[in-house]
């Protein structure tokens, strides 16, 4: 997913409508830039917060990870699990790096940072919109129909993704900026790079609404036909799980979504004078995108077999259960008649 700000002097890893050199460091403790400063460090505390938010994360899941992903029979499923976690994991890595003032990076490092940033964001996007074309096709029961509309709509907004991220990075330079002794990388764009990354944006909203009014709507169709059916529980808990996943991924998209628009489309924001603000904004941004990439994303795998797995465990249960039944009724029975 392209993401891009826009700042007349702009934070590490946000775009701004002015071309900078990459020939030429900056050294400056001009007061003028200390609102500058304090946007840099704004997000510099997002940076670091989003990385402990999805490394933390990763820690208290590893174990289920480990019984329900590496442990199990490989499939498509599971490859998607594990590259989105720890792409997701190392684009949180990426902007925390690059963010943090007091770390030196050249201008030619910080920018080629970037690009793999972005890169790493639009390849864990796909494989998350893979997973949710793999449910939405189970939930249809495999329906030919949902299925091809669902891959043709993906192959169009992302094949529009790529050919903007392309063009965005091909019209981006980076300058290092040594400001009273913090050290900063300005991504600078050109041409209409704001307006792709607005349009991306649209698009993917577009996608999230579309497959999550397709779960609902054959989340509530299933719901009213199983009221007759004896295993009516079983399937009904199902879809419960499938829905709250979904939900909660779609929340997270909803929330990244709205701040994003809101620094794209505000004219107060893009001013000089609004360096705290817009930075606080793109840090949400940035922490919202990091949940919905490496917490919430690899959940709707993780989420599943966790259900499928309690599932298979109660039927074992229940299994034991049987003989041990029919035998205190055996001896009951043969009790009572002697």
């Amino acid at each position: 997913m392209v993401v891009i700000c826009y700042h007349h002097t702009s934070t590490k890893f946000v775009s701004h409508p002015h071309p900078f050199s990459t020939n030429m460091i900056t050294v400056s403790n001009d007061p003028t830039l200390w609102p500058a400063i304090s946007g840099y460090r704004v997000c510099s505390y997002f940076a670091v917060a989003a990385f402990v938010g999805v490394t933390y994360d990763w820690v208290l899941t590893f174990g289920q990870e480990v019984e329900l992903v590496w442990r199990q029979r490989w499939s498509l499923m599971t490859v998607m699990y594990i590259c989105v976690r720890y792409l997701g994991i190392l684009s949180a890595a990426l902007y925390l790096v690059d963010s943090v003032p007091t770390i030196s990076l050249t201008d030619t490092v910080s920018w080629m940072m970037y690009i793999i940033w972005i890169w790493t964001g639009i390849v864990v996007f796909a494989m998350l919109w893979v997973i949710i074309i793999t449910r939405l096709h189970a939930m249809y029961q495999r329906a030919r129909k949902i299925l091809t509309f669902l891959v043709v709509t993906f192959l169009a907004i992302h094949t529009f993704e790529g050919v903007a991220a392309v063009l965005s990075t091909m019209r981006t330079s980076g300058e290092e900026l040594i400001l009273f002794g913090t050290y900063q990388c300005t991504i600078g764009s050109l041409g209409d790079t704001l307006v792709l990354g607005s349009v991306s944006w649209i698009l993917f909203i577009v996608w999230e609404v579309l497959t999550l009014c397709l779960a609902v709507w054959i989340a509530a169709k299933h719901f009213r036909e199983l009221r007759q059916h004896s295993t009516a529980g079983i399937i009904r808990d199902s879809f419960v799980v499938l829905m709250k996943t979904h939900v909660l991924y779609f929340a997270s998209f909803v929330a990244a979504s709205c701040f994003q628009l809101i620094l794209y489309f505000s004219p107060t924001l893009s001013t000089d004078q609004n360096f705290v603000e817009s930075d606080t904004l793109y840090g949400l941004v940035q922490i919202f995108s990091a949940v919905q990439m490496s917490m919430l994303g690899p959940r709707l795998i993780l989420g599943v077999r966790e259900h499928n797995a309690k599932l298979v465990a109660d039927s074992d249960a229940a299994s034991r259960m049987a003989p041990i039944a029919f035998q205190e009724r055996v001896h009951i029975s043969t009790s009572s008649s002697v």
